[in-house]
Parts: C-alpha cells; structure tokens; sequence
C-alpha cells in the first residue's frame, strides 16, 4: 500500500471508493478461505490487513513496511496488529502484497524471500497496477517501476515458486474512464508535475464510482480482459519454513 496515498486521503481512506472496493475484492476472493493470522507486506497505514481483521476470523496481523519509523503494536477489531521494520519469520496462513511488487527492482527476489518465511502452503494475495500503456505521472510520483498484465504477474508468482489459483483484473468498469484520462494525460507529460490520481471527491462522485465497482464484483473472478488492478492469488509451494 503506498504510503505517499495514504498521506494524500488522510482519514478518508476508509470511505475513498477506490479504497473500499479493492478491500471488497480483496475480501471477495478470501471469502472460501479460513485466515488466521496475516502478513501484510509493504503495508502502509496496515488498511487492508485491519480490514481483513475486521470482516474475517482471523486473530492476528503483522504489517511489515521498511518506511515506519520504529517497530509497534495496536489493536484492530479487538484484535492484535503488530508494526514492523523487518521481520526474519511468520507462522500465518496469508500474505497480502497490496501494491507492493511494482515498486521494487526485483520482484520474483522479494517474493521468493517471503516465501521463505512463511509455512508452505500459505496463500499470497497480490495486486499491481495494470497495464503499461496506462504509465502516467500517477505511477512517477508514486515511484513504480512498472505495471503488470495479468499473465506476467501471475508468471512472477510462479518463478517465485508459487502456485497460482486464482487470477483476475479488477476496476474493470471505470477502465475505459482511467484509460482515456491517463492517455490524454500524456500529451502533457512535460508540463505537469508527477502527482497521485486518488483524491478525496464529492461524495456523490464517490458513492457513484464505489457503486459502478461493487456491481462488477459478481463477474469480477472470471475478468481476465481489462481492469485498472491485477490480483493473483496463489499458494506457498516448496518454499517456506517447517
């Protein structure tokens, strides 16, 4: 999760429509899944893994960010968030990597190297930005190095030794939006400074834009065309502590 996001919005993540429809499709593609304990990596404010905390069984969250000042603890739900620096091992059953693996040179290295912390057969959630020809100040000022497609994140996850089960894109519906925005974008690349897309809006704007993503949900796992996200979700297979 991006930290320099979470500045931006303030408290209102909670309620951004972005924010609050990919938790949706985060919880969504969980929903068969019993959690007990959570490794959110590059967590930011910890919004997705509290969230998880919150609509699922699990008890437990470690949130791992190299940008926190020092190492924490808090509650959510009632129920224990750990904040941390680093972290050498994790006996969970999921790890999030919510916007993470575009922002670091070598992503198959930072996967592998967390599935070596975690037990084999743990699941890892992932989402990244979609699709190169969106590149836009949005990803500059954020500090990408990329976006992916659906098959070259879940090939990723596969030479990280993982096993993909599910794969789909997400944000789908406002696409064709972003996409017209982000390539008319372009044509003042050299005049505008690099700045986030995310701000808070009108609430009506807002409610609007959750609502077009909520109703994408019930087709959301078979999307394998267009979205604004790519999710992966896949399994720890040889790797990873005993």
């Amino acid at each position: 999760m991006d930290i320099k996001e979470t500045d931006v919005l303030g408290d209102d993540i909670v309620n951004h429509w972005y924010y609050r429809s990919k938790a949706m499709a985060m919880t969504r593609l969980l929903a068969r899944t019993r959690i007990r304990s959570i490794l959110d990596v590059g967590a930011g404010s910890g919004f997705f893994s509290r969230h998880l905390l919150l609509q699922s069984e699990a008890a437990e969250a470690w949130c791992v960010d190299i940008n926190y000042d020092h190492d924490s603890d808090a509650m959510a739900a009632g129920k224990p968030v750990h904040f941390r620096r680093s972290i050498d091992s994790a006996d969970v059953d999921l790890v999030l990597l919510m916007d993470v693996l575009e922002h670091v040179d070598d992503d198959i290295g930072l996967l592998m190297e967390y599935a070596g912390k975690v037990p084999p057969g743990s699941l890892f959630l992932i989402s990244v930005p979609a699709f190169q020809f969106l590149w836009s100040h949005h990803d500059i000022f954020l500090e990408h190095r990329r976006r992916y497609t659906l098959r070259q994140i879940e090939g990723v996850a596969r030479r990280a030794g993982l096993d993909v089960e599910q794969g789909m894109y997400y944000f789908g519906a406002v696409f064709p939006i972003a996409a017209a925005i982000r390539i008319t974008g372009k044509l003042f690349r050299g005049i505008r400074k690099p700045h986030t897309d995310l701000k808070p809006h009108h609430p009506i704007v807002n409610e609007a834009l959750a609502a077009l993503s909520r109703a994408e949900l019930r087709l959301s796992r078979h999307n394998r065309l267009a979205g604004l996200t790519a999710f992966c979700l896949a399994r720890n297979g040889k790797h990873g502590i005993e």
